[in-house]
């Protein structure tokens, strides 16, 4: 199951976003352009569905309502968010519809000012109901992040709850005892990643780690045998030979490996981790340009055999350089008074043009992405 189509009011950077998506999406911009808030769409609702999550907390890691309203938002201020779910990519099965609002008294909490769920052409749910109007505390919960009511559409938080992100730090998986105190809720930056690795059942842990080995030798061929293993205290770590100019292999673990080799094999345990939706930042950081330009078929390879949903942010040419990725394939961000304006590159007449002549989304679409006054920059290095 993927998400079919996203309707968005008011979300942070944007007044308005009402797109289909395919199981595989590049979403391209300037910087601070929005791509990581629109992704964090997803994650809302994930934090929404899954256990000791909830709407309220979900609202209060983003610092509030106030801090996740657009500052566009005027005379309709509720954020609003609505789902389609499709099984083929197509025919939607499912929609999830959400309205938040903010009392304007007291504990100023967020609450519902709808919630409804349609499968197929039939609503499931329509909120606020008799109950709800009758007590209005019941409005600071959804229906979705509550099993004694969530029964009738329970596949629909299931597929939440089981979206997935990762922008693995490579600093924080090398050195996790420098960085003290709480880490973040759901580890997306990898701090644990290891015990991650190390929690997978055996014979799976084992299939994996030799998927991305024969993975790893295009990118690094010197890396073999790689494997996971514990330290005389227990701790879990990972270790590759490495064969190079010495007449012997060099063993070294996760802490020796570059940035670049940290990166893919996060970014390729995360392919090979399941079916659910996968968001992905930027996976070209420290990455030779050459491996950048192979990582689109690779995930569609994968896409094939899991059919999974990919949601990628990226700036790299290299990564739209395949001319296998189509226009509806990509999301066009354009930062604009009124907030971020979003649609697919097909969409675009200039675009679509370039796309149809046989050039790529690099050449067709990225170009729009440079920021107007970027040649101020070189007044900077006169002074």
């Amino acid at each position: 199951m993927i998400v079919s189509h996203l309707i968005v009011k008011n979300w942070r950077n944007f007044r308005s976003v009402d797109v289909p998506l395919k199981e595989r999406m590049f979403l391209i911009g300037p910087n601070a352009s929005g791509k990581s808030n629109l992704l964090d769409v997803f994650r809302f609702l994930r934090d929404i569905a899954k256990p000791g999550g909830g709407l309220q907390q979900a609202v209060s890691q983003r610092g509030g309502l106030s801090k996740i309203r657009c500052l566009a938002a005027r005379r309709e201020p509720d954020v609003e968010i609505s789902v389609q779910l499709a099984d083929d990519g197509r025919t939607p099965s499912w929609e999830y519809s959400i309205g938040i609002k903010q009392q304007v008294r007291g504990y100023r909490q967020p609450y519902l000012a709808y919630e409804r769920v349609r499968q197929g052409t039939q609503l499931i749910l329509e909120r606020p109901d008799a109950h709800d109007l009758k007590d209005e505390l019941r409005r600071t919960q959804t229906h979705l992040e509550q099993i004694n009511t969530n029964e009738q559409f329970r596949e629909v938080a299931k597929f939440f709850e089981s979206v997935l992100y990762l922008h693995l730090v490579p600093q924080l998986l090398r050195h996790p005892e420098a960085f003290v105190g709480p880490g973040v809720p759901d580890d997306p930056f990898g701090r644990n990643f290891l015990e991650r690795v190390a929690k997978t059942p055996e014979k799976t842990r084992k299939s994996r780690l030799s998927k991305i080995e024969k993975a790893l030798r295009e990118a690094v061929p010197q890396l073999k045998n790689l494997r996971d293993t514990k330290d005389e205290t227990g701790v879990p770590h990972l270790e590759a030979l490495y064969e190079h100019w010495r007449p012997r292999a060099g063993l070294q673990r996760e802490d020796q490996f570059s940035d670049g080799t940290l990166r893919l094999i996060g970014l390729f345990w995360a392919l090979l981790e399941g079916d659910s939706p996968l968001l992905l930042e930027e996976p070209e950081l420290s990455l030779h340009s050459a491996i950048v330009s192979r990582l689109p078929a690779l995930i569609s390879k994968l896409q094939r055999q899991r059919k999974r949903q990919v949601l990628i942010s990226t700036h790299s040419f290299d990564l739209l350089s395949e001319k296998g990725i189509g226009g509806e394939e990509v999301l066009d961000l354009t930062p604009d008074q009124e907030g971020t304006v979003v649609h697919l590159a097909s969409s675009i007449r200039e675009v679509r043009d370039l796309l149809d002549a046989g050039l790529s989304p690099a050449d067709a679409a990225l170009p729009r992405t440079a920021p107007p006054g970027l040649d101020q920059l070189d007044l900077f290095a006169n002074e």
